[in-house]
């Protein structure tokens, strides 16, 4: 209880540092040399990696990154971790999860908070030193390495010589090692990896809806809006009701993602470069930002955009396409065929009957969409777990080429078969992808999972793999993951929050009317006021040091 008391202290005054300054008082941000960013990594790295043998168990067992990490009996680990994101998924029960659990030989003490609010609920869980967890899903993915400078996880790489998957696989892949090396030269999370460009957010059209309309896929957004209009005033569903019609149904998350580049703003990423490399922030864009808003308000108070809008769901939005009630929708590329096609009451298997991708809305820019950085979902090893290297191990197992086969593929004979030319196919029960989330496919609430683009290719009905393919060329890379120097993590700890809940705040009440467009110099003006320009300060320097390590 003394360490958790400890850690929570330690964490609170990294947070606090520099809260007691004002706008402009931080220190030089751009110091840290890209030198000593490679000496760092190099530091991290260097020797472990060809080191395969780690500690002997009590019974003599050593283990080499095959099953079973310990022969000892009894050994257990908590892990804090989230639910699935899919409500009728019990993660922790899954046939793939139970799996690596039981050939790990230790015994796994589930804690799961819902999906849906793990970063809620577990940043203040961090913060407070509350938790009593030898491995931890991170709610976030620690850029500021405000966890790192609190203590609260252990550097992994003073224990690579357990880690013989994890360290074979940094080697392999140089430039995430170098992103994941913290300021101090240590490395402290295994990732989970995303596909970069493919089945990324996309906008999707009920191709039905489509062709009664008597058009194409929209390219502009003026385009857009007319086809809305259509979709609104006509019975598109042919159940004799022309008032039932949803034109789109679309979450709020992915407002941005599916306007935004139209304004010529990366509003996923916040930040953005211009091609000289001058960084801005796309939600402070005097110009862009409020012409993106006054689209959105045209949207909303024409009823193509619904008034509900910032509570609706993904189960909504199925209920709905199931329903034949909708015409638009945007969301993960996987859901195209896996979620919303194969829910209609029509649909047949074929593109022609199915929701289908599109090349994004062009404006006043060209649109994109935009990708994800490869990092995904970070696990660290408590520092104050009683068996460090026991975990150290079990991540490392998770990470293994075994396990690995197992979250893209689950359970051979059962969702796939492999042919005799060696080549993996997904089983009839295999293709059901209700099924195949029960069994655990892809898991990385729980383990540090790589996405794989050849198993979804299989997965997924061939118009849509060939779909994705078309749509790689329009997604472009999001703004780098890039770790904070100290100086630097100061300055966004202090300040980010802030800026973050304004904008978030007054993006809803924008496009709802609750506040007036007539105000957005004075929403500038508040940016200005909590110190976005020395977060812009920071992000530049950042920026500049990312770019001078790719030359």
């Amino acid at each position: 209880m003394k360490r958790k008391k400890l850690l929570a202290l330690t964490l609170v005054a990294a947070i606090a540092v520099g809260a007691v300054t004002g706008c402009g008082s931080s220190s030089d941000t751009g110091s840290t040399s890209t030198d000593t960013q490679t000496a760092q990594t190099e530091t991290a790295t260097s020797g472990d990696a060809a080191q395969t043998t780690g500690q002997a168990d009590s019974t003599g067992y050593v283990y080499e990154g095959t099953a079973p990490i310990t022969q000892e009996e009894g050994k257990s680990l908590k892990i804090l971790a989230e639910t699935s994101n899919y409500s009728n998924v019990d993660i922790a029960s899954a046939r793939i999860v139970t799996t690596v659990v039981e050939q790990s030989g230790v015994d796994v003490e589930w804690q799961l908070l819902d999906y849906n609010s793990y970063q809620d609920a577990a940043t203040p869980m961090l913060t407070s030193g509350n938790v009593d967890a030898d491995i931890v899903l991170l709610p976030d993915q620690d850029t500021n390495q405000t966890y790192i400078k609190s203590g609260l996880f252990a550097p992994l790489d003073e224990h690579f010589d357990s880690m013989p998957n994890f360290t074979a696989w940094l080697e392999a892949n140089p430039v995430i090692k170098a992103e994941i090396t913290a300021e101090d030269g240590h490395i402290y999370y295994v990732p989970g990896t995303n596909v970069g460009k493919d089945y990324q957010p996309c906008l999707m059209y009920n191709q039905v809806w489509l062709d009664k309309a008597g058009v194409e896929a929209p390219e502009t957004l003026d385009e857009f809006v007319e086809l809305l209009r259509y979709f609104k005033e006509n019975d598109m569903n042919d159940n004799g009701d022309t008032t039932d019609e949803i034109p789109m149904s679309i979450m709020s998350a992915f407002l941005p993602y599916m306007f935004g580049p139209a304004f010529g703003l990366d509003l996923v990423s916040g930040f953005q470069a211009d091609e000289a490399g001058n960084v801005t922030y796309a939600y402070a864009d005097s110009v862009n930002y409020k012409n993106y808003l006054e689209f959105l308000n045209g949207l909303y108070e024409e009823g193509l955009l619904e008034v509900e809008y910032t509570s609706l769901d993904r189960d909504q939005v199925i209920a709905r396409i199931s329903n034949d009630l909708t015409g638009v929708a945007y969301d993960f590329s996987w859901a195209m065929s896996m979620m919303y096609s194969n829910v209609l009451p029509y649909y047949d298997g074929t593109a022609a009957t199915a929701f289908v991708g599109a090349k994004p809305l062009s404006g006043d820019y060209e649109g994109y969409y935009v990708g994800r950085v490869e990092l995904g979902n970070m696990f660290g090893v408590s520092s104050s777990s009683s068996d460090i290297d026991l975990a150290c191990k079990f991540l490392d197992y998770a990470m293994s080429d075994a396990c690995q086969e197992l979250y893209q593929w689950g359970i051979l004979g059962e969702s796939y078969e492999v042919d005799d030319s060696g080549n993996k196919y997904f089983t009839e029960q295999g293709q059901d992808n209700d099924w195949l989330q029960q069994l655990g496919i892809n898991p990385s609430f729980v383990f540090p999972a790589q996405q794989s683009v050849e198993a979804t290719d299989i997965l997924v009905a061939d118009w849509h793999a060939e779909c994705n393919a078309e749509l790689r060329q329009y997604v472009v890379d999001p703004w780098p993951f890039i770790y904070s120097t100290t100086d630097e993590s100061d300055v966004v700890n202090t300040y980010m929050t802030d800026i973050q809940t304004l904008v978030d705040e007054n993006a809803t009440a924008f496009v709802t009317g609750n506040r007036s467009l007539d105000e957005f110099d004075t929403y500038i003006n508040e940016l200005n006021a909590i110190c976005l320009g020395d977060v812009l300060t920071v992000k530049q320097a950042q920026y500049d040091r990312y770019k001078a390590a790719l030359e």
